[in-house]
């Protein structure tokens, strides 16, 4: 049950009929108009922008056009007040019995309460970490993980058919890199002392796979020249490696279904199929780019290359597919994944990269509009740098993704993960993230939880149920109304963090009221824990959302 779009559903009928009435022009654009939460309570229940949003079209008066907009709701889906505001703002309030459905269809659905069928069954690749696989997983990569598998949760509980995908970068240079570097350690393995030039990888954690080659192969690569031993080691290296990631996964409680590896993409051809996908679409051409920034840099020479036309999709400049000498550009590679995802039928693709990518959002928009002929959105989602606090780092920097998991949790790391936006950079503090105060959004959400459950009593029946009315318990029932609707617009958004947000606000507000009812005689006692029920039932599915177990008692 979506109050909200259950009340937007009036005003549009609404709308309809005083368009009928010669009011308003009919073809109305109706997915312009909302009904949300006031940010000011004082100014109402929920409130919308129709007139606003119509004034315009209409040739009147906004605030005409809200007063007859108000008119029109009275009595409707159980408006009983509605009040012209500002500019044309018109503010609702509803009868009572309104909200208490809204708890009474919490207990009914239970964990699926929210739940919609928004995706309706579309197919949706999530592709998120996709980290070099040089080594383990890193403190950097916590963010993404973490966002990429609660995007995935999220799109799931809304009705999507999702996919999580992981790009095994390993069709370049850094394979031969970790090659190298583990044969080194391989040697070591042996006895002898080694140094590890420039362009080799002297991480102690490489050490293990140094041993695990030696058990393999025994003495038979020692004082081999490269050409013997380069290829194995690094099949060998890349396997060993990619079991260390996914166990990095699991740490967090992340399950890839799909690792995509670019070595498979490069000797498949699939690079020319895209590529002639483009050139059928009037889309290769050869042609010689202007320097960057328009002004030639001392040693700039202009090159003919093969060029993706990429401009005709949104891009600020074409993009180099081939360079002068035959060789791929860095971007063919990722047109050819792109088109594979694709030919595999998805509805819509999600990437989520670092904000160092940034330059990649319009390129990456550009190929997807030409591959799809516009079809099939894609959405790249940029996460700034996440480090550990400087505290932290003195005690010890070095830490893996694992060790970190290992130290504070993966439920811990999740929340504080979520519960900040991601167009900032994330400083990570462990103690912090432990620590039992209010200020610690973990703490605070699954404390709330464990409160709610103490509290709650037997589910209501969908006929009856005797619910408060008092201030207090009206605004935590207002609060508990808003889930459906936070669920559906972080799904919409693609933002998971809206989940974690809303959460603390409703651990905020639950409070509130708890701290109320204390100074309340024990006779509504049953209507008490009917709504700390709905409470725990929204909390335990939003955590169920971001990937986190709710709690049943603090430790």
């Amino acid at each position: 049950m979506n109050l909200f779009s259950d009340i937007r559903q009036h005003v549009l009928t609404a709308l309809s009929q005083m368009a009928k009435a010669g009011q308003l022009p009919e073809d109305l654009p109706l997915d312009q108009i909302t009904v949300e939460p006031p940010r000011d309570p004082a100014h109402g229940e929920m409130t919308t922008n129709a007139a606003m949003a119509l004034a315009s079209i209409a040739g009147r008066p906004a605030r005409a056009i809200a007063e007859d907009l108000g008119h029109a709701l009275a009595g409707q889906g159980g408006v009983e007040q509605a009040d012209v505001a500002g500019p044309g703002f018109l503010n609702l309030r509803l009868a009572t019995t309104r909200w208490h459905d809204v708890a009474r269809a919490a207990h009914s659905a239970k964990e699926v309460f929210g739940q919609t069928d928004l995706g309706a069954g579309r197919s949706v690749n999530v592709e998120f970490v996709s980290a070099n696989p040089t080594g383990p997983l890193q403190v950097a990569h916590l963010r993404g993980a973490i966002y990429g598998d609660a995007l995935a949760r999220l799109l799931s509980f809304t009705g999507h058919r999702v996919t999580r995908e992981y790009y095994v970068n390993d069709g370049g240079a850094q394979g031969d890199v970790l090659a190298r570097s583990v044969y080194l350690r391989y040697i070591e393995a042996h006895g002898s002392a080694v140094d590890f030039p420039e362009g080799t990888i002297p991480a102690d954690n490489l050490r293990p796979l140094g041993v695990a080659l030696k058990d393999k192969v025994g003495t038979a690569y020692l004082d081999q020249p490269e050409h013997v031993w380069l290829s194995d080691v690094r099949a060998f290296s890349l396997e060993q490696m990619m079991a260390i990631i996914r166990e990095d996964l699991a740490a967090l409680g992340i399950d890839m279904d799909v690792f995509f590896f670019e070595s498979d993409l490069l000797s498949s051809g699939r690079i020319d199929a895209a590529l002639a996908g483009l050139e059928a679409r009037g889309l290769i051409y050869e042609g010689v780019l202007e320097p960057a920034g328009g002004k030639a840099q001392p040693g700039w020479q202009p090159r003919s290359q093969t060029l993706f036309r990429s401009t005709t999709h949104g891009d600020d400049q074409d993009r180099p597919v081939r360079k002068s000498d035959g060789s791929w550009a860095y971007f063919a590679p990722d047109i050819a994944y792109h088109y594979d995802k694709l030919q595999r039928g998805f509805d819509a693709i999600v990437d989520v990269l670092g904000a160092d990518h940034g330059g990649y959002v319009k390129r990456l928009r550009a190929v997807v509009s030409a591959l799809s002929g516009g079809q099939v959105p894609i959405d790249v989602k940029l996460l700034h740098l996440t480090r550990l606090s400087p505290r932290s780092m003195e005690t010890d920097g070095n830490r893996t993704l694992r060790e970190l998991v290992s130290e504070v949790g993966p439920d811990l790391l999740r929340l504080a993960v979520l519960a900040r936006r991601n167009d900032a950079p994330l400083v990570l503090d462990p103690d912090s993230i432990r620590a039992q105060t209010r200020e610690n959004a973990t703490f605070w959400v699954q404390y709330a939880h464990v409160q709610a459950v103490q509290m709650q009593g037997a589910a209501l029946s969908e006929e009856g149920g005797d619910l408060l009315s008092d201030p207090a318990s009206m605004a935590l029932l207002r609060k508990v109304a808003e889930w459906p609707a936070v669920v559906a617009r972080a799904a919409e958004t693609r933002e998971p963090q809206r989940i974690a947000l809303y959460l603390v606000a409703l651990a905020d507000e639950f409070e509130r009221w708890r701290q109320h009812i204390r100074k309340q005689d024990n006779a509504q006692a049953s209507a008490k824990s009917d709504l700390a029920g709905a409470v725990a039932i929204v909390i335990a599915a939003g955590l169920g959302i971001l990937g986190i177990e709710p709690a049943l008692e603090m430790r």
